[in-house]
């Protein structure tokens, strides 16, 4: 099936949300996803949510957020759920490359970003597949809420057979973060407090889900859990407040003005 499915995503290229192959089995065994009805991004972050569909339309970067060969059946069956999601335009598939300011449209990015540098976005800096982190996010601008869906690989090992806490704050971190840019722009993480319940067994398949609870003028506060597909064990929890940036001038600027 997930053959079908890559061989769908890489046809497609890089359009903000892919069809899915009506022969590929919708997964019904995640909670609470029943759609709502389609609504657009909110006003003041509509610019940037269009500016970024244009961009995963025309960018030649390769999008890390398809699918690949180490990709599990439940991590396909829960990507082709939510790209049935997308069909009304409830939810957004959103494209993921290994450079930061990749993501970042031409017409937003300040000079400093401009220039090409040989840096990566730390969860895409392996290039084999499926030794590290594996996921794929999802936006639904009507809820402020952006889930993730993650496959943890063996080179991400903490404990003897499960990832490493490191990795799970990084991938809530990356999901709460881009939840915060929907609504906020750029954005940095001020706080991250994170509850450990249960470990995540490397090459499973969680969910990591997380909303916007409130927005005091550049404060964005946000929650997040981590459960298993099936969402009957619940991995992680969080909160977070995240910062919004002065958008025209560089975070050096900003920390050099203080």
């Amino acid at each position: 099936m997930w053959r079908n499915c890559v061989r769908l995503a890489r046809g497609l290229g890089r359009s903000a949300v892919l069809r899915p192959d009506p022969k590929v089995s919708r997964c019904g065994v995640v909670r609470g996803l029943s759609p709502a009805a389609p609504c657009s991004p909110a006003a003041p972050c509509s610019l940037l949510w269009n500016s970024v569909t244009c961009l995963s339309q025309a960018k030649q970067s390769k999008d890390y957020a398809l699918p690949n060969s180490s990709w599990s059946q439940g991590m396909m069956d829960l990507y082709s759920r939510f790209l049935e999601m997308c069909k009304d335009g409830t939810w957004k598939r959103i494209p993921s490359y290994n450079n930061t300011v990749d993501h970042i449209p031409e017409s937003l990015k300040l000079e400093p970003e401009k220039e090409q540098k040989e840096t990566r976005l730390f969860p895409r800096n392996m290039d084999m597949e499926g030794v590290g982190f594996e996921y794929a996010m999802f936006l639904n601008p009507s809820e402020k809420r952006m889930v993730c869906l993650f496959q943890p690989g063996p080179y991400l090992e903490g404990h003897p057979g499960f990832a490493h806490g490191g990795s799970t704050a990084t991938i809530i971190d990356s999901t709460i973060g881009g939840c915060a840019v929907f609504v906020a722009g750029r954005v940095m993480t001020a706080n991250l407090s994170i509850n450990y319940r249960n470990p995540i067994p490397l090459g499973s398949v969680v969910l990591v889900d997380s909303k916007v609870d409130q927005v005091e003028g550049r404060k964005v506060f946000l929650s997040c859990q981590v459960r298993s597909i099936d969402g009957q064990t619940l991995h992680a929890e969080a909160t977070a407040l995240f910062i919004q940036l002065d958008s025209t001038k560089s975070l050096q600027q900003q920390m050099s003005s203080q």
